[in-house]
């Protein structure tokens, strides 16, 4: 990923820091800063400083430059000094800012206060002026004709070759990571070339973003825990949404044909390499159409961001291709799901023998499981983390799909689909119900499902059934996972090396 995803976002390569002619042996790292540095003493921060150029902008503008060249070029950097070294009356280092790194020439004859240039510690924020220049060596340099600190790290900062070694420090530390971790910062910058790379797909196809609230009255949309919250001068309780849908059918209804959200969502749920309670989902609702045409657009748009963003439609993800072009596979859950334990199963199979089936391959099941809600244990438990290849999963149990539309042909299914990428659900569509009075009758099931103990199922929403009677057209809607979409694009194994700022547990204090 790191190589494809820096060319497409167009940065450099890291530079080395190069010497004279001659290699002399590796010096020790300087001595790091801590919390009470005597040198930042007095120390008077600027308020500004005027940067005229990116590392990546000379990076660009100088290519090919002949080694031991003067460009004439003056200059003004600023960043973080990563690495250095001193050699008698020469200083190199690394400067790094938000485009990429340049390397830093200091003469001892032409740079001002050269032994306090040589103290600097790495992960200071310094500004740099000089010329454009290549050493001997060739390598793209900016002459360091003044400098001035901007901010003394007082910190020990890890260096390049060591890094940051432990996860946990890592996530918490995300300030830190991102400097001394490239692929974390390669996988960051993916995630929001993609993520603008989709509001463009979406905008060209004719869909109007919107906004929807976060605190909702009633939790609906999918089958998950919320949060709570209290409302004071409301004295109500409040949900953090779990999922943006009701609100943007609500929007079709009121005339919006093609609508889509890029929305923060909050389920109250366990964290694993895939999930963490708070995530980012595209949903998007288009009227006249069916599930058919959301396929069409989830693979249109996957295809899309893999050659953006990594060159092809064929990436790699944990040392195995992945191809993402267009068509996907499409298969019923009960064809897949057979196929898989060898046996044929549907929801037409009695209900004892798909108990029994559960019990032989270690599906956890529970009495009030109707036949749909055990055909699915059981696809999930033994099925869907097979499919490899993009795949659309057709065809859903009713029981489980309260929101989705009856399936045109076959009765007990509803028009919904999965896709299933890697063996981990990337995204999820029907065929809406638009009927008023059926929809008000799974909703009843939701809630006695609720009242009976599952904080996962839905609760009545009048407001949104009074919409429906006003009238929704043919509609088809979906939510992808765009965690998990930049998770597969930038060939990362967990979701939180894609959230800047994951969910982690209370940090342990010092002593405690």
């Amino acid at each position: 990923m790191a190589d494809l995803a820096w060319s497409a976002l167009n940065l450099g390569e890291e530079p080395a820091v190069t010497e004279p002619d001659v290699p002399t042996p590796e010096e020790p790292a300087a001595q790091q800063g801590s919390p009470d540095d005597a040198r930042v003493y007095g120390f008077e921060q600027p308020y500004t400083y005027e940067v005229t150029a990116t590392a990546a902008e000379l990076a660009e503008r100088h290519q090919g430059l002949e080694p031991g060249s003067l460009t004439g070029e003056q200059v003004s950097i600023a960043g973080r000094l990563m690495l250095r070294r001193v050699q008698g009356k020469l200083a190199f280092g690394t400067m790094a800012d938000s485009s990429g790194r340049v390397q830093v020439f200091a003469p001892a004859a032409s740079t001002p206060e050269f032994e306090h240039f040589c103290e600097l510690n790495l992960g200071d924020w310094i500004g740099v002026a000089g010329e454009v220049m290549t050493t001997r060596r060739g390598e793209l340099s900016v002459r360091v004709d003044s400098w001035t600190l901007l901010a003394p790290t007082r910190r020990s900062f890890p260096d390049k070759w060591h890094g940051m070694t432990d996860t946990d420090t890592r996530y918490r530390q995300r300030y830190v990571d991102l400097w001394v971790t490239q692929e974390a910062r390669l996988a960051f910058q993916l995630r929001s070339a993609m993520m603008s790379m989709t509001r463009r797909f979406m905008e060209d196809r004719g869909y109007l973003e919107v906004e929807t609230p976060v605190l909702h009255p009633i939790p609906g949309g999918a089958l998950a825990k919320p949060f709570t919250t209290h409302h004071n001068a409301l004295d109500q309780e409040m949900f953090l949404r779990i999922a943006p849908e009701l609100y943007l059918k609500r929007l079709v209804v009121g005339g919006f044909e093609k609508v889509f959200e890029i929305a923060r969502v909050f389920r109250n749920e366990g964290t694993s390499t895939r999930h963490n309670p708070e995530f980012t989902m595209l949903e998007a609702y288009e009227a006249y159409g069916d599930y058919h045409v959301h396929m069409d657009l989830v693979e249109q748009l996957v295809q899309h961001l893999a050659l953006e963003l990594c060159g092809s439609t064929t990436v790699t993800f944990d040392g195995r291709e992945v191809d993402l072009s267009a068509p996907w596979r499409r298969e019923t859950m009960a064809e897949l799901t057979s196929a898989q334990i060898g046996e044929p199963v549907s929801i037409h199979t009695p209900i004892q023998e798909l108990r029994k089936l559960c019990d032989q391959h270690s599906v956890p099941w529970k009495d009030s499981y109707g036949t749909g809600k055990l055909l699915l244990e059981l696809y999930e438990k033994t099925t869907e983390h097979q499919l490899w290849d993009p795949t659309f999963v057709i065809d859903y149990p009713t029981e489980v799909s309260p929101l989705s539309r009856e399936h045109r042909s076959e009765p007990g299914l509803v028009e919904r689909f999965e896709g299933i990428v890697i063996g981990r659900e990337l995204c999820n569509g029907f065929s809406e119900l638009t009927d008023p009075v059926e929809q008000r009758v799974r909703f009843h099931e939701q809630a006695a499902q609720n009242a009976a103990g599952d904080d996962e199922a839905m609760l009545m929403d009048h407001d949104y059934l009074r919409s429906l009677e006003y009238g929704l057209p043919p509609t088809v809607g979906l939510g992808i996972g765009m965690d998990r979409l930049a998770m597969v694009l930038a060939d990362v194994q967990t979701i939180r090396d894609i959230v800047l700022f994951p969910t982690l547990r209370p940090e342990q204090e010092p002593g405690a």
